[in-house]
């Protein structure tokens, strides 16, 4: 009988060799795909291996194949949360396709540190780049660097337009201020995210287009930090004047923080005022009351974006360059106008 692997010590290829009773050779071949195996020699080394739960070595398989079968990402702000969920998306997209992530996290957008989260994702023989990044000066900075490999940006700028692909920022923004405007509100206030965010300027960009596309005046908008804290004081200086019966809250965790101030003023939603919110996180439907709010696909974006790096490795795959249209959620913290 072949001797099983030493305890205490990971399986080896060869390990699963001797189980199967065939060659080192014969297993990396099945690591690989390789079409001149035989089914039943393939399933009884898949079967060995889920037996010995034996996990290929990739710097190994990297040096006999020369590819490493890894995407690196490139990331800033990764703990908001539509970076976060792109991460997400994407990892699970690339295993779906049998490739491995890298994540880089640069915690400051200055060339220096981007340049070293390149190098550090080179440095693992990274196939395909993801960069998501939300300032613009990001991608300023990237222009000017070497990029060897694929790679796709997820951003709304318009720049550098064949390796772009994004959620349309504009449309959703466009759609949320169209939805108070169809419920008959006229004074509306936009609560905008941080005036460096390539998100942020595309929905503040969408809510002004709309605004006077219906030719409703319109005030300038609050630039805001993304927080559920920052909606709050901001909820509490508007109500000093309450001059509004909407607002367009450019991410949910403000709109969070907006309601809350709504409802401490003894006011309420939808009542008195409508809040809508964008991103659609998990909890907005649990919000009290459920918060209206803008939908994007972020499922979809992971797919999309390792279909186009996967495309750009293997030129007969399709081409899903472009942008993704979101979805407008309407739930119970929209309703007609008070007055």
């Amino acid at each position: 009988m072949p001797e099983e692997p030493q305890r205490g010590r990971a399986p080896s290829i060869r390990d699963v060799a001797r189980l199967a009773g065939v060659s080192h050779q014969t297993v990396s071949r099945v690591l690989n795909n390789h079409p001149s195996i035989r089914p039943e020699t393939k399933q009884r080394v898949l079967d060995v291996m889920a037996e010995l739960q034996y996990k290929p070595n990739r710097a190994a398989r990297a040096l006999v194949t020369s590819r490493s079968r890894t995407i690196g990402i490139l990331s800033a702000s990764s703990t908001q949360y539509g970076p976060a969920s792109s991460i997400a998306a994407i990892e699970a997209a690339a295993r779906a396709s049998g490739y491995w992530v890298s994540t880089a996290n640069i915690e400051s957008s200055d060339a220096r540190s981007i340049a070293d989260g390149l190098a550090h994702l080179r440095a693992q023989g990274i196939e395909g780049l993801v960069v998501i990044a939300p300032q613009v000066r990001v991608f300023d900075t990237l222009a000017q660097l070497s990029i060897d490999v694929p790679y796709v940006t997820l951003q709304s700028t318009g720049r550098d337009a064949g390796h772009a692909l994004s959620v349309d920022q504009m449309a959703g923004a466009r759609m949320a201020t169209r939805h108070l405007i169809e419920l008959g509100h006229r004074n509306i206030y936009h609560l905008a995210g941080p005036q460096d965010w390539i998100e942020a300027e595309a929905r503040m960009r969408g809510f002004l287009d709309e605004m006077g596309a219906h030719d409703v005046p319109t005030t300038a908008p609050i630039l805001g930090d993304w927080t559920a804290d920052f909606g709050y004081y901001a909820g509490r200086e508007l109500l000093t004047v309450r001059d509004f019966t909407a607002i367009f809250s450019s991410n949910d965790q403000m709109a969070l923080g907006l309601m809350h101030a709504i409802r401490d003023a003894g006011l309420e939603i939808p009542r008195d005022i409508s809040i809508i919110g964008f991103d659609d996180i998990p909890e907005a439907a649990h919000f009290w009351p459920p918060l209206t709010t803008v939908r994007q696909d972020f499922a979809e974006l992971g797919r999309r974006c390792v279909a186009l790096l996967l495309g750009d490795l293997d030129p007969a795959a399709p081409d899903y360059r472009g942008t993704i249209v979101p979805e407008l959620i309407v739930r119970a913290s929209t309703g007609p106008a008070a007055f």
